[in-house]
C-alpha cells in the first residue's frame, strides 16, 4: 500500500477535509465512527489503507492531522456527524487563533504549535509501509490556513524531501472576499508553495459559486456546497489509488506527467458531469459528453479561462463502466478541435487513468486536471491588489509588529513576477524556435 498523510489546517482546510473525509468513508462504505457498513468489500477494502489506519476488527481511522490556531472548527467537527471518525489524539489547536495575519501564522503562532504537530505527523508516517506523500487543505486567504499551512509545508518538505507533498489550496477570489489583507497571505504563500509544493491543486470560490448558480442551479449555494465539490475533485485525484483499476495513476505517475518544469506546479482542476438536480433524470451521460463538459470554461475551479492561455498538460481521470477506447478517441478529438489551445511542443501531452468504481450514485464521471498558463491570471489578480496595497505600506506593520521584514514582501512579489513572466514566456513559446536548434545539433554531429 502506498500510503497518504492528510493534514488540514486553518477553518477553510478543516471544512474542506471534513467533506473529503465524509465522500472518502462514503465510498469506502464506513459509518461515522469508522465501522465497515458497506456491501462490496473485496472493491472497498481492497486498498482502505491508503487513506484510513485499522483500529479494531473493521474499523478503521482516517490517517488525518487536523491543526488550526483556534478550538472553534474543531469543535463542530467533533460535534457533527462524521466527527468520531478522527483520532482524538489528532486534533492539534492553539488558542489565540491568527487572525488573518500570515506572520502570526508562520512565524509566531504558529511556529509554538508546529512540533507538536509534526510530532503527530511522523507518528503516522511511521506507522505506514509505505508512504508515498502528503497532501494539506488549506486557504491561502486566511492567517492560519497560508502561514502555518505554508510553515508545515517546508518542515515537512525537510524531514522527508523523496515524498510527494500536494496541496489544495483555495485562492482568494476577485468578488467573493473575506478579509482585506488577503493579498498579501495570498502573495507570502505562493512564494512558498513555488518553492516546496510538488503539486498545487488551485481552486477558487468565485469559480464554485458560479458552478453552483450555473450549472447546479442553486441559488444560495453553502459553504458545504462549496466544498462538496472541492471534495468531489479530490476524491477523483486520488481514485486511482483507492481502488483497483486497468489504468492506474497515482500522485508521482501526476506529477511526472503534468509538471513539465518545477515551478509550474500549479494546476486548474474540473468535474464531471455536474447536472442540476431537477435535470438528472433527462440526461444520461456518456464519454463524448464528460469530455466535453470537462474541457469547458464554465466547468474549472478556477476563476480564469483556459481559452486565454494554453494547456501545457492535462490529466483526465475517469472512473466507472467506460471503454478506454472511447475515452482516448474522444481525448484525441479534442487536442485536435482544440488544437491551438495545447502547446505543440510537447507531444501527447494528456494523461489518462480509468478506474472501475464510479462516485456514489453516479454511473460514470470524470476529473480533469490541468497545467495551463492561463492560470496566471489568478495570479495577476493577487498580485494586482497586492501592489496597490504595498506601495501605500498600507496594512503592513501587523506584520512588521509579528518580526517580518519589507524585504520579505519584496521577495515573495518578485517570485510572483518571475512565476507569471515564466507562464508567459512558456504560452509563446513555439516549436519553429527549437527546431533550428534540433537541426544544427544535428549537423554537428554527423560532422
Amino acid at each position: 500500500m502506498r500510503e497518504i498523510v492528510h493534514l488540514q489546517t486553518g477553518q477553510c482546510g478543516n471544512q474542506v477535509g471534513s467533506k473529503f473525509w465524509e465522500t472518502l468513508s462514503d465510498e469506502h462504505g464506513l459509518d461515522g465512527t469508522g465501522a465497515y457498513i458497506g456491501s462490496n468489500a473485496d472493491v472497498q477494502l481492497d486498498r482502505i489503507k491508503v487513506y484510513y489506519n485499522e483500529a479494531a476488527e473493521r474499523k478503521y481511522v482516517p490517517r488525518a492531522v487536523l491543526v488550526d490556531l483556534e478550538p472553534g472548527t474543531m469543535d463542530t467537527i467533533k460535534a457533527s456527524g462524521h466527527g468520531g471518525l478522527f483520532r482524538p489524539d489528532n486534533f492539534v489547536f492553539g488558542q489565540s487563533g491568527a487572525g488573518n495575519n500570515w506572520a502570526k501564522g508562520h512565524y509566531t503562532e504558529g511556529a509554538e504549535l508546529v512540533d507538536q504537530v509534526l510530532e503527530v505527523v511522523r507518528k503516522e508516517a511511521e506507522s505506514c509501509e509505505m508512504l508515498q506523500g502528503f497532501q494539506i487543505t488549506h486557504s491561502l486567504g486566511g492567517g492560519t490556513g497560508s502561514g502555518m499551512g505554508t510553515l508545515l509545508i517546508s518542515k515537512i518538505r525537510e524531514e522527508y524531501p523523496d515524498r510527494m507533498m500536494s496541496t489544495y489550496s483555495v485562492l482568494p477570489s476577485p468578488k467573493v472576499s473575506d478579509t482585506v489583507v488577503e493579498p498579501y497571505n495570498a502573495t507570502l504563500s505562493i512564494h512558498q508553495l513555488v518553492e516546496n509544493a510538488d503539486q498545487t491543486f488551485c481552486i477558487d470560490n468565485e469559480a464554485l459559486y458560479a458552478i453552483c448558480h450555473r450549472t447546479l442551479k442553486i441559488n444560495t449555494p453553502k459553504y458545504g456546497d462549496l466544498n462538496h465539490l472541492v471534495s468531489m475533485v479530490m476524491s477523483g485525484v486520488t481514485t486511482c489509488l483507492r481502488f483497483p483499476g486497468q489504468l492506474n495513476s497515482d500522485l508521482r505517475k501526476l506529477a511526472v506527467n503534468m509538471v513539465p518544469f518545477p515551478r509550474l506546479h500549479f494546476f486548474m482542476v474540473g468535474f464531471a458531469p455536474l447536472t442540476a438536480r431537477g435535470s438528472q433524470q433527462y440526461r444520461n451521460v456518456s464519454v463524448p459528453e464528460l469530455t466535453q463538459q470537462m474541457f469547458d470554461a464554465k466547468n474549472m475551479m478556477a476563476d480564469c479561462d483556459p481559452r486565454s492561455g494554453r494547456y501545457l498538460t492535462v490529466a483526465a481521470y475517469f472512473r466507472g463502466k467506460v471503454s478506454m477506447k472511447e475515452v482516448e478517441e474522444q481525448m484525441q478529438l479534442i487536442q485536435t478541435k482544440q488544437a491551438p489551445y495545447f502547446v505543440e511542443w510537447i507531444p501527447n501531452n494528456c494523461l489518462q487513468a480509468h478506474c472501475e468504481v464510479p462516485p456514489r450514485g453516479m454511473k460514470m464521471a470524470a476529473t480533469f486536471i490541468a497545467n495551463t498558463t492561463a492560470i496566471q491570471a489568478v495570479f495577476k489578480r493577487v498580485h494586482t491588489q497586492f501592489h496597490s496595497m504595498f506601495r501605500r505600506k498600507a496594512f503592513l506593520h501587523w506584520y512588521t509588529g509579528e518580526g517580518m521584514d519589507e524585504m520579505e514582501f519584496t521577495e515573495a512579489e518578485s517570485n510572483l513576477q518571475d512565476l507569471m513572466a515564466e507562464y508567459q514566456q512558456y504560452e509563446q513559446a513555439t516549436l519553429d524556435e527549437d527546431e533550428e536548434g534540433v537541426y544544427e545539433g544535428e549537423e554537428v554531429l554527423e560532422e
